[in-house]
């Protein structure tokens, strides 16, 4: 059976609009495991710092770190809600 041209036309489209690996779906994937390694690693240094077995200024670099990772993932969330804002407000 032969696809008709409109056919052909919708599957070449398809094809080229699935998601690539590494991109934008691949860079937010890896910016979250970013993100859980920057907290993970902060909590690991805190309950080392209480046990006795890490040095507390590491942990203020951890917490400093944590700090800085938590404000830029707000950031990005604020963005996206003021982007998803602005499309609501648009006419249709």
């Amino acid at each position: 059976m032969e696809l008709s041209a409109v056919a052909r036309q919708y599957e070449a489209a398809r094809s080229a609009a699935e998601p690539q690996p590494g991109g934008a779906a691949g860079l937010a994937g890896t910016a979250a495991e970013d993100f859980a390694a920057t907290l993970r690693a902060g909590e690991q240094m805190a309950i080392g710092t209480m046990t006795g077995g890490a040095d507390p200024h590491a942990l203020v670099q951890a917490l400093a770190q944590t700090e800085l990772a938590v404000e830029a993932a707000v950031a990005v969330r604020n963005k996206v809600v003021e982007a998803y804002q602005e499309i609501l407000r648009m006419p249709v």
